[in-house]
């Protein structure tokens, strides 16, 4: 189990689509609300649909709002219940990755989330690498200007070869060399790596070492214990030396939980978090909310 100390020195998140899973999506931030947590995060939650309808939206800000619940980072469309990791190099999802930039942007925009996450997408059959990755980085520097118009930064995540075997960024390496390149394409230099701690540990790598070499590059942490992908104290990862390393390194960005409930059950799993550490900073009023959406025209482009 964590040392509270460590983990009290820094804010959580919680990733709504995978935590609170057993409820429907529209009752999670009220249910992570319940727990104690003021911040959330999700994965882009409308399924294969890059462009969902207003009303459909304003219903999920209002389930965020009602709860006092603040969203700190989305995805963009990633495709992740039709079985992919993304769309951003996939040629035959170009123009579907490209509709969602503004919606998913206006969405966080008026969520108050400051962080978009672009899924690299899998490697396809008979499509050339050098192909692929010449439509991401077109596409990425689209989503980072989409971020930057918002406040926002853009995340570049590495996954795991166990899980994810066609995704082509399975290292710290990699995901920071797209960051690196998407940064000198647009100037803007708001690409950042996601550090998920459970994915790097899944592949092999070296926890310390990612930390002590790229926190700079850092714009968010998510983690998950290693093996299981179950809360912190169920698998055979550090945290409280994860945590200390991440403090030491300057890290200040929330850290997402972004597990599964080792006994199913979302509101058991926090046990190793102190209640009196897991809200984050005080979320914005629903009054705020409900103007910046008004500010929001279309699918949501920000004016």
């Amino acid at each position: 189990m964590s040392d509270v100390t460590a983990a009290s020195r820094h804010s959580f998140t919680v990733n709504l689509s995978i935590l609170f899973g057993e409820l429907p999506l529209l009752e999670r931030p009220a249910a992570a609300a319940a727990a104690g947590f003021t911040a959330a995060e999700l994965w882009w939650p409308f399924g294969a649909e890059p462009t969902p309808s207003e009303g459909e939206l304003d219903t999920l800000r209002k389930a965020f709002g009602d709860a006092g619940v603040r969203l700190t980072g989305l995805n963009f469309l990633d495709d992740l219940t039709l079985g992919a990791r993304g769309t951003v190099s996939v040629p035959s999802e170009k123009d579907r990755f490209r509709a969602n930039v503004p919606v998913a942007a206006g969405l966080a925009a008026s969520l108050g989330a400051k962080a978009l996450n672009a899924l690299y997408g899998n490697r396809i059959e008979g499509v050339a690498a050098a192909e692929q990755d010449a439509l991401a980085l077109e596409n990425l520097v689209l989503a980072a200007g989409a971020a930057h118009e918002i406040g926002a930064i853009l995340l570049i995540e590495a996954l795991n070869t166990a899980e994810s075997p066609d995704y082509p960024l399975v290292s710290a390496a990699a995901a920071v060399e797209v960051v690196d390149k998407v940064n000198a394409a647009t100037g803007l230099g708001n690409a950042k790596f996601l550090c998920d701690l459970y994915h790097l540990a899944r592949n092999g790598e070296d926890l310390p070492a990612v930390i002590d070499a790229y926190a700079d590059r850092f714009g968010h942490v998510q983690i998950a214990d290693n093996p299981g992908r179950n809360e912190p104290g169920t698998g055979g990862l550090d945290f409280e030396d994860l945590f200390a390393r991440l403090t030491a390194a300057g890290y200040t960005g929330p850290i997402g939980l972004e597990y599964r409930p080792s006994t199913g059950v979302s509101a058991d799993s926090f046990g190793w978090l102190p209640r009196e550490h897991r809200a984050a900073e005080q979320p914005p009023s629903r009054r705020r909310v409900g103007e910046h959406r008004r500010r929001v025209s279309g699918h949501g482009t920000a004016a």
